[in-house]
């Protein structure tokens, strides 16, 4: 800790020094039309070095802290006008005032967001995808749902608000695909703060890497990540939502940012909980409490001890467009989360009184500087430390059903035991991170990118039930460092290439029992340690043949190191594995995306993208115990994924887009022997993963309904095929060859915008509304039809 303690304030107290010096201008102005409209939204771009600013309600747009006596292509692209671009010098803080002319086509309203994002899109040449989040802040949704839409990604959950949440990404999934916010990995944020959690108006977008990873998000994606942008602490705003639901669902949001321009100060607010009773109803077998015998097939019952709820805090104040920086700000995140146990792994395992709690308190320190001494330099820096627990409290010793019938027990001794494993086992999953990232940009080609990331992992419990208990009182440990070096060549806005490589360690640390002398009973403890090394390298590119067809390749090998949960568990549904070896892949993609308009209005974006994914030593989930109501974790020997993703959009004007998506992966175990036999299982397909999946939506804004109010009516429907619970091979149907039958479902949106600002917004939601059985883990069911309003307020 001393080491680390010394490294960071070596490095800080180093950038803030560098960052003196300077003589650096302000470039703003307004950007209108040919008819003196201003223009909403669109974004101001340096050519030279990627900076931009993006015009507010009145148009005006500011790109802060320019190289003085320098010059500098100023380029804007917006959809529905010409592409402007110009060049002028700058020798002090300028007004630079922008006309765009209409042009005869619109460019691809998906698009928006990626482009507008400095046109990154064209010169970048990894395969990432964008999801504008702020067109979704009317929903009542948290960021997991967000992305269920997206092409190549399946949002799998055990159940309603608050269940266990698995995001699959072109046929990886759980720990195997890697979630940042703002660029912090989001690893051991603790059960109070995650994708099921977080709602939608806290994210600006979402970037989802399909394959590479820039070396920039420092962590071990085997072969995708997600990263979630927040607020660009550019102008003060305020925005409030509340919803009700089915099952007495409430989500509320409170998100409150104040800039002071002239000072530079911000200070940054978001308060928000989400509570349900999780009191849906499911179709299933019902036993009678005492006897055991089935006394009903495929009945309806309703989850009686489901409930959850969270409430999170998430503070920050600092100060932005310094001469020292860019941004510094240090922070706070405090929440607390509470889940009811309705189940194990399957339903045919069920409680009534088993439940956990979890906090976070986890303190934030952020440090910007963008042409640190040097143009083109820039460096930053983001550290945290949670210091929250989470418990799991198993003290009634009772057996239930479905129906919420129960029965005491008490064993020949006399002691209580619990539902699963009587406890009190309250333990800290105490993280601290922290993230350098280095950029250096030589001219207007050449970019070098170096990143280091430390992860400190340690988990100490007590449970004051079992005080004496060795394994739950000793620590376990694990810490990893990874760094990255990058290398990237944009010759022209046509073309581009990255070079990269990742150096993985991971050391872990824990106590295990075992059997000294092999006599039933006998039983010692020893610390167990290991050492994870590994390497990773790949390249990736782009080409634009077509102004509107680029294509894109990469090839990776891509190690993802065992996570905390898998090496540990959770001590509720999960059994840790302490020596689950890295995995490791070679990942081959190629996409095409092309995007023709047909004259003023009709535009189209069509997206594909093929995959191929050779993985060794992959982790799988898997049930064990003997009434299979746990999860656990094997390493397989070989795994390959070949797989094809893609959508289709059509756009007219800005008021109607209809597309569909849909995913194929063909994932199949090539681990041909076992034991020296060959495998009863060699070229099974991956049991409980889907393998084809997709979307359909369409949505029309009907604009001045009333005056300036505008109404937004939109459809979709979600289909997976089905796929099989266990291994294909094994098994019959009449001896329990489970599978998870195909699944359609259909939701309903309604949005009515108050007002010419649009600050008022009340939406309306039907989901699942013809009241289909869906399911998604190890046949777990999620709610049925259910209904939910949301009114939102913002400025």
């Amino acid at each position: 800790m001393r080491s680390f303690i010394k490294y960071f304030i070596v490095v800080f107290l180093g950038t803030i020094h560098l960052g003196y010096a300077q003589e650096l201008v302000n470039l703003q102005g307004v950007v209108k039309d040919n008819l003196g409209e201003t223009v909403i939204g669109a974004t101001v771009v340096i050519k030279e070095n990627n900076k931009f600013g993006q015009t507010d309600s009145n148009g005006k747009y500011i790109i802060p802290k320019l190289q003085s006596n320098k010059q500098y292509t100023v380029e804007v692209s917006y959809i529905g006008y010409t592409f402007f671009s110009q060049q002028l010098t700058l020798t002090g803080d300028k007004t630079f005032n922008i006309t765009l002319k209409p042009d005869n086509y619109n460019l691809s309203e998906i698009n928006i967001q990626a482009k507008s994002k400095v046109q990154l899109v064209k010169e970048k040449a990894y395969n990432v995808a964008v999801v504008d989040a702020v067109k979704l802040h009317s929903r009542a949704m948290d960021i997991g749902h967000a992305l269920d839409k997206v092409s190549g990604i399946r949002v799998r959950e055990d159940g309603g608000v608050g269940s266990n949440m698995n995001i699959s990404l072109n046929g990886y999934s759980g720990n195997q695909i890697k979630f940042f916010i703002d660029g912090i990995p989001m690893d051991n944020f603790g059960s109070a703060f995650q994708m099921n959690n977080i709602p939608i108006n806290l994210a600006n977008r979402i970037e989802i890497y399909k394959g590479v990873v820039p070396v920039g998000l420092g962590s071990d994606a085997l072969g995708g990540a997600i990263n979630i942008i927040t607020n660009t602490y550019d102008k003060t705003s305020l925005d409030m939502s509340y919803s009700y639901g089915s099952f007495n669902t409430h989500r509320t949001n409170v998100n409150f940012v104040f800039v002071d321009k002239k000072s530079g100060f911000f200070t940054q607010l978001n308060a928000y909980q989400n509570y349900s009773d999780n009191d849906y109803k499911v179709r299933a077998d019902v036993n009678d409490i005492n006897s055991g015998v089935i006394i009903g097939q495929n009945v309806k019952v309703k989850r009686f001890h489901d409930k959850y709820h969270n409430e999170n805090f998430v503070g920050q104040i600092g100060l932005v467009n310094k001469s020292f920086a860019d941004r510094i700000a240090i922070g706070i995140n405090l929440g607390q989360s509470y889940k009811e146990v309705q189940t194990g792994a399957r339903i045919q395992t069920v409680f009534g009184k088993l439940h956990q709690r979890g906090d976070i308190v986890m303190p934030t320190f952020v440090y910007k500087k963008n042409n640190l001494f040097t143009e083109g330099l820039d460096v930053s820096i983001n550290a945290n430390y949670n210091l929250g627990s989470d418990q799991v409290i198993d003290t009634v010793y009772r057996r239930y059903n479905l129906l919420g019938d129960y029965v005491d027990y008490e064993d020949m001794y006399g002691k209580k035991g619990g539902e699963r494993n009587r406890t009190l086992y309250k333990y800290k999953n105490n993280n601290g991170m922290v993230n350098t990232i280095v950029n250096y940009k030589l001219g207007s080609k050449h970019n070098f990118s170096l990143s280091n990331t430390i992860n400190f992992f340690k988990r100490k419990g007590e449970d004051e039930l079992y005080p004496n208990d060795i394994l739950k009182n000793k620590p376990s440990e694990t810490t990893k460092n990874i760094s990255g070096l990058s290398y990237q060549y944009t010759p022209s806005t046509v073309w581009g290439v990255t070079a990269f490589g990742k150096y993985y360690n991971q050391h872990i640390k824990y106590t295990e029992s075992y059997n000294p002398s092999g006599q039933w009973g006998d039983y010692a403890y020893r610390e167990y340690k290991k050492d994870n090394n590994e390497f990773g390298y790949g390249i990736t590119g782009s080409v634009f043949v077509l102004d509107n067809l680029q294509l894109k390749t990469s090839f990776e090998k891509s190690i993802r190191l065992p996570s905390s949960n898998e090496l540990f568990g959770d001590n509720v549904n999960t059994v840790g594995v302490g020596t689950l070896r890295p995995e490791k892949s070679y990942n081959y993609n190629l996409g095409v995306n092309y995007q023709p308009h047909i004259g003023k209005y009709h535009s189209f974006n069509i997206d594909v993208n093929g995959f191929f994914r050779d993985s060794k030593d992959f982790i799988h989930q898997k049930l064990i115990g003997a009434t299979k109501d746990k999860l656990g974790f094997e390493n397989v020997a070989s795994i390959k994924n070949t797989g094809i993703e893609g959508e289709i959009r059509y756009f007219y004007k800005r008021n109607f887009n209809i597309g569909v998506n849909g995913t194929y992966q063909n994932m199949i175990n090539t681990n041909k022997y076992v034991g020296g036999l060959e495998s009863p299982i060699y070229k099974d397909k991956m049991p409980n993963i889907p393998y084809m999946y997709g979307n359909a939506d369409v949505n029309y804004t009907f604009d001045k309904v009333f005056k300036d109010d505008n109404l937004t009516l939109g459809y979709s429907v979600m289909y997976i095929k089905s796929f099989y619970l266990y291994w294909p091979s094994l098994g019959s149907r009449a001896d329990g060859k489970f599978d998870v039958p195909d699944q359609v479902s259909h939701d309903l949106l309604v949005t009515y915008s108050f007002g010419k600002d649009t600050k008022y917004q009340f939406t309306f939601e039907a989901r699942n509304m013809f009241d289909k059985v869906v399911y998604d883990n190890f046949s777990l069911q999620k709610p049925g039809r259910s209904f939910v309003g949301k009114f939102r307020y913002f400025f």
